[in-house]
């Protein structure tokens, strides 16, 4: 019989610091999305609410709407550059919703 093995916090971190994370915040201000990719999602949201980023600055506070893992910064760069493309607040509230979204 095989035996379930939990990974330690540290070995998840070592794991989980590899992945990368396409996202989607929202401005609790203006409604206005903003996508990105990044290796750690709560520093990154950090860094947007802090005012470092200047597509950001000034349009906050961010709340993450959205997010997906990928196991290799190429796959998520090209995810984003996909999400970015689209210019569609209609399919950015699908993906969101997890309702009708393609892609």
């Amino acid at each position: 019989m095989a035996q379930l093995v939990i990974p330690s916090t540290r070995e998840w971190g070592a794991v989980y610091q590899k992945m990368y994370s396409v996202y989607i915040i929202q401005s609790i201000k203006s409604g206005r999305f903003y996508i990105g990719y990044t290796n750690n999602l709560k520093k990154r949201l950090k860094y947007h609410n802090s005012g470092f980023n200047q597509s950001t600055k000034g349009k906050g506070p961010w709340k993450i709407v959205y997010w997906e893992v990928f196991s290799n910064k190429t796959t998520a760069l090209k995810r984003e550059k996909f999400l970015k493309k689209q210019k569609n607040r209609q399919f950015y509230q699908r993906l969101i919703t997890g309702i009708g979204a393609i892609g």
